[in-house]
């Protein structure tokens, strides 16, 4: 698959930009609406072929940043970064200055702020405490807006103010959702109830993921596919021995549903153990239809535990 994808100008934990080869290619041809459910650094969301797009997510702050660069000229968005950049005199080593737009976002919540702040933040982390203030600490000597970012901000701007697309930031359980038919599709890319991360704690402002929001998610697409509405959920079965008995005795109880194996890229991750199968992830893309591209990743290396979920339907 020779298509180019844009990459979003956010550091998201978890984004799909890396799978995108391999994910897009099990979506259903034909989309009307496209629904991204938790669409985080919109990584997915934006390279879907369909004739509208909606992207919903409860951080309210990421969204209206998505809503400031629909509408403001690609122009005016990178004069307004360079000018905060000159105003504070940011660069690798300031904090000071870092600190003050830091301040000043948390009082005014201007969302190009908020993309500044991200870019010479710690990693390019979002993180927000129990107030809803933006508390990533500085990025010194490691983050700072370079050339690599301002390049995937303008792809990012113009696919955005070419498409149709419709922004939210609610909670999934409250989206509403009954209003989809047959040719829409939502996507689903939730916290991992087996990985831990501070987008998951429950402990930055907003809605935390337990089991309990692991099975209402889970009764959620059980009620789309009973209305003929076709979705993609991507999880993860097992990570460093931790098992998602949730997740697996669902794909037990619907036996329909299609687990298409991920592969993933272990370079950087805790591989170099004598029980490595046992510490690996395992990634799928479950879908509630037969993806009618699944010979493209049918070939992938898998390690022995995995076989059982590669493109297969799950017994």
């Amino acid at each position: 698959m020779n298509e180019t994808f844009i990459k979003s100008p956010l550091n998201y934990v978890g984004g799909k930009y890396k799978i995108l080869p391999q994910i897009i290619p099990l979506f259903p041809k034909d989309i009307n609406c496209f629904v991204d459910l938790f669409a985080g650094g919109a990584n997915v969301g934006l390279n879907v072929k369909a004739k509208k797009i909606v992207l919903n997510d409860n951080l309210t702050y990421v969204i209206d940043l998505y809503r400031k660069l629909k509408i403001t000229s690609q122009k005016k968005v990178l004069e307004y970064i360079y000018n905060r950049i000159d105003k504070y005199a940011l660069s690798l080593t300031n904090q000071d200055g870092y600190i003050s737009l830091r301040k000043e976002y948390n009082k005014t919540k201007n969302p190009l702020d908020l993309f500044v702040l991200i870019a010479y933040s710690f990693n390019h982390q979002i993180r927000f405490n129990n107030s809803h203030e933006f508390n990533n600490p500085f990025g010194k000597d490691r983050s700072c807006y370079n050339s690599s970012i301002e390049s995937n901000l303008k792809s990012f701007i113009n696919k955005l103010q070419k498409i149709d697309i419709e922004f939210y930031s609610t909670n999934f359980e409250s989206f509403d959702l009954s209003l989809l038919s047959d040719n829409d599709f939502v996507y689903c890319d939730p916290p991992y109830l087996i990985t831990t991360g501070t987008y998951n704690d429950g402990k930055r402002g907003f809605t935390g993921w337990s089991e309990e929001e692991e099975l209402a998610l889970l009764d959620k697409l059980d009620i789309l596919n009973d209305k003929g509405v076709s979705f993609a959920l991507s999880n993860v079965l097992r990570h460093k021995g931790k098992t998602n008995t949730i997740l697996e005795k669902w794909m037990s109880d619907n036996s329909d549903y299609v687990v298409n194996n991920i592969k993933m890229d272990y370079a950087n991750s805790n591989y170099h153990t004598k029980d490595r199968d046992k510490l690996s992830t395992v990634e799928v893309l479950i879908t509630n239809y037969i993806p009618t591209n699944t010979s493209l990743y049918g070939q992938l290396p898998l390690l022995p535990h995995q076989r059982e979920y590669n493109n297969e339907i799950y017994r």
